[in-house]
């Protein structure tokens, strides 16, 4: 089973959710991690202890550009890392994350993904607050502690989104990354939840927001967005934007068209994303959450030797 349970969406509540995510995921995740999150949800330090010339493998959001201007050589900044951290969850409520089996929708994967990471952070002390977002920011939910913080964020996304006034909108990444940029002060850890699908032109604010706080970027994907089952003619609805096309999903010529297509955006979103100076982690409505996030984890620490 790909899921961490068996419980039917209809089923869910908040309690319900993350106590099985407390049994079935996190307490696994501590068996693998032995404990040590740092990589995973922790961001670097905030406080700026001393500065040294720039060494290969440096991360660039460290270099100190007012001292390389005056030294003629790079400088970065080294940091003492906090005890806590504020992290804030970016969350994708747009009709595309819909999609997905019916056990296990994307949006129930943003769920999930959502209430480990704060229940893991929340659980040492860590203050989380979340966006909620579609083609505009649906709710801010102010940091928090504890469990009753994962909770409450859990009760605004299990909530079915509202039906759109009129014409569906796109989604426009851009616009909850701008929120977090004027939501969010003090360097924090920032975790962006979504499919990515919506409207062009969010490389810009998500570089802006890497380079003042740690950001981790987590797509989730369904695996029939790459290749359709072979199911005879269909009509096809775009969830973004409600158009809708006849397409033969028994036609070779159209499948092959649709998973080249899908490569070729896939490449361009994650070169998108490394231009913006962060990583793309992919977690599939098919992949068990624990081997997405112990994978994560792993990738998150050699960059972080790097």
């Amino acid at each position: 089973m790909a899921g961490p349970g068996a419980l039917t969406p209809a089923a869910l509540t908040p309690e319900r959710l993350l106590r099985r995510l407390e049994w079935r995921v996190v307490r696994r995740l501590d068996g693998r991690l032995q404990g040590d999150y740092r990589t995973l949800f922790r961001g670097a330090g905030v406080d700026v202890t001393d500065l040294r010339e720039y060494e290969p493998g440096d991360d660039l959001r460290h270099i100190d550009w007012n001292v390389t201007a005056r030294m003629d050589e790079p400088y970065v900044r080294e940091y003492v890392e906090d005890r806590d951290v504020t992290a804030w969850l970016l969350l994708d409520r747009s009709p595309s994350m819909g999609f997905g089996p019916v056990d296990r929708r994307k949006h129930l994967v943003v769920a999930e993904v959502a209430a480990t990471v704060a229940r893991i952070l929340a659980r040492g002390g860590n203050r989380v607050g979340a966006v909620l977002f579609d083609a505009e920011v649906e709710r801010v939910v102010p940091p928090g502690h504890g469990r009753t913080q994962v909770l409450r964020i859990l009760e605004h996304l299990l909530r079915e989104p509202q039906p759109p006034d009129g014409a569906r909108r796109p989604t426009d990444l851009a616009v909850p990354l701008r929120a977090a940029l004027g939501l969010v002060r003090r360097r924090s850890l920032v975790v962006l939840v979504s499919d990515f699908i919506g409207e062009p032109g969010w490389e810009r604010p998500l570089g802006m927001l890497a380079r003042r706080h740690d950001v981790v970027a987590v797509q989730v994907v369904d695996p029939r967005e790459f290749e359709l089952p072979s199911a005879g003619t269909m009509w096809v609805e775009d969830a973004e934007t409600g158009e809708q096309i006849l397409v033969d999903t028994d036609d070779p010529g159209f499948r092959e068209r649709l998973r080249a297509a899908a490569e070729e955006r896939q490449a361009t979103l994650s070169a998108g994303v490394r231009t913006a100076g962060t990583d793309l982690h992919v977690v599939g409505t098919d992949e068990d959450l624990v081997r997405a996030l112990a994978r994560i984890a792993e990738l998150r620490r050699r960059r972080a030797v790097r």
